[in-house]
């Protein structure tokens, strides 16, 4: 699936891509709003209606991904709650013999992702990852998320790499057509982001089930 002779620079998403995204499906969609409902003394069910029209008015901007702002917007600690419920937070199956096979291999691995530093931080402590990364990038230090044009000059701006010989991976359809447009050469997407969900739709992509499938050794 991958040409690794032609590859230089791995750039991976972590949340549905190296972290299973069952942790932020439920973080956000069950017990936000429970705790949403007893903070704000609401039943459950209109607690998950009126954040899901506030989770929708804010889809692809740099506050949707931000703990800080839905600290202030629900006058909750979100950070945390995170914490209350970081048990959750899952490695992929695969991810780690592949990054230790890129590394044998000397590529560039960055991890970029749209969280916030502060759930990255949370993340990264409790999956042990962070070694295997030659940078940690959150699209917050950039002003821009990864689904804007504008991420992808400020990123290379930020961390060097010819597009060309750069693969992408990440489990978002915009964010990958983002980086199609702005001319990065190899892109995957994730096929079960969820591994509690069925496949999702991948769209026109090509899109690996398992690391096993493009393991450079």
């Amino acid at each position: 699936m991958v040409d690794w002779s032609a590859i230089d620079t791995v750039l991976l998403d972590m949340d549905g891509t190296l972290l299973d995204l069952h942790f932020d499906n439920h973080f956000w969609q069950e017990y936000v709003p429970a705790r949403y409902a007893e903070r704000h003394g609401l039943g459950e069910a209109e607690a998950r209606r009126l954040l899901a029209d506030a989770y929708r008015a804010r889809a692809g901007t740099l506050e949707w991904y931000s703990v800080d702002f839905w600290s202030r917007e629900l006058q909750l600690d979100i950070v945390a709650l995170k914490r209350e419920v970081a048990h959750l937070i899952a490695v992929r199956p695969g991810v780690a013999p592949f990054l230790e096979a890129l590394r044998r291999r000397g590529k560039d691995v960055v991890l970029v992702t749209n969280a916030h530093q502060k759930s990255l931080a949370l993340k990264m402590a409790c999956s042990g990852l962070q070694a295997h990364f030659d940078l940690l990038l959150s699209s917050h230090e950039l002003g821009r998320p990864k689904e804007d044009p504008g991420f992808w000059p400020a990123l290379r701006a930020r961390h060097h790499h010819e597009p060309a010989r750069t693969l992408f991976i990440d489990d978002s359809l915009p964010v990958l057509r983002a980086a199609r447009a702005m001319g990065i050469g190899r892109l995957l997407a994730v096929r079960r982001p969820d591994t509690r969900q069925p496949d999702k739709d991948v769209g026109e992509f090509e899109a690996l089930h398992h690391f096993d499938e493009i393991m450079p050794d």
